[in-house]
């Protein structure tokens, strides 16, 4: 008798060690709920910011409904809920964006592209939502034709502080505070011709719509022309449009020998809704506003 009744004794010993661990698929991770709960005080900027339904290991590991603290249905038609909030609340603070968080941040007066309390004008005002990207935007991607010896005549890419104009001044005119120093400047001095692109997901539209950086919906510009050193009678609006928005910029080392230059546009290309592509007059893009 003795014999018989031991394997289901160690069976049921076996079943209490492992009842704090899930399973949840084949891909997913064999954690410990209570181990997960005390590692869980970690700082929003450590946390990835992916989307609520971002396809991924964890969407794999941890279904949506699960995710959201919903009932999960099992094959059978049995509904199970989730053995632990704490876990779900976890996924949430950590593999997604605080929804909550972004829609009340879009009433402050960030200088980030969505930060106007009115958010971006019409997708069908496309002159206006060129202004509007270019005005709020901090910073953007410029594009150079390279010099440095391995990538010659190959495109280049860096990230560059920028502004129109202080926030309640707008002209259009993207500033620029650079030095000698960069690789990009001295692409520019042997081919001034350069694409700026900015991206409506700088801000916290895209967050908020739970729009991918991609999706034609959360739009982006790209404003192509020659990159030319600021005159002299222009720089003191170039320094005060570039040093109200980016106070830092005045405390730089003057060694660097910093200079404002400006891009003088050719085209503006701007993608902002499903179904194609606009190309702005640049006569219509300098008439339109932002505000």
């Amino acid at each position: 008798m003795t014999a018989r009744c031991f394997p289901l004794a160690l069976f049921a010993s076996v079943l209490c060690l492992c009842r704090s661990y899930t399973l949840r698929s084949s891909v997913s991770w064999v954690v410990s709920s209570s181990d997960v709960v005390e590692d869980a005080d970690l700082s929003e900027e450590v946390a990835p910011a992916l989307l609520v339904d971002g396809a991924g290991l964890w969407k794999q590991a941890y279904p949506s409904s699960n995710v959201l603290g919903d009932s999960e249905e099992r094959p059978g038609g049995e509904l199970v809920k989730p053995e632990d909030d704490n876990v779900a609340q976890l996924s949430s603070r950590l593999f997604s964006y605080r929804l909550e968080k972004v829609k009340t941040s879009t009433s402050s007066s960030s200088s980030s592209t969505a930060s106007s309390s009115s958010g971006p004008p019409p997708h069908q005002e496309t002159a206006r939502t060129a202004r509007y990207i270019a005005h709020y935007s901090d910073w953007g991607h410029l594009a150079t034709i390279s010099t440095q010896d391995q990538i010659r005549g190959l495109p280049f890419g860096n990230i560059f502080s920028v502004s129109d104009g202080p926030l309640d001044n707008s002209t259009g005119v993207i500033y620029f505070y650079v030095t000698p120093m960069d690789n990009t400047v001295s692409d520019l001095i042997n081919n001034p011709y350069a694409s700026l692109t900015f991206s409506e997901a700088e801000g916290e539209f895209c967050r908020q719509m739970v729009y991918d950086p991609e999706e034609p919906r959360c739009a982006r510009l790209t404003l192509t022309g020659k990159m030319v050193e600021v005159a002299p009678e222009e720089l003191v609006f170039a320094k005060e449009a570039m040093f109200s928005r980016h106070p830092v910029m005045a405390k730089w080392p003057v060694g660097h020998k910093w200079f404002f230059m400006k891009l003088e546009l050719v085209q503006v290309w701007l993608q902002d809704w499903i179904g194609g592509v606009s190309l702005i007059p640049l006569e219509d893009y300098f008439k339109a506003t932002p505000f």
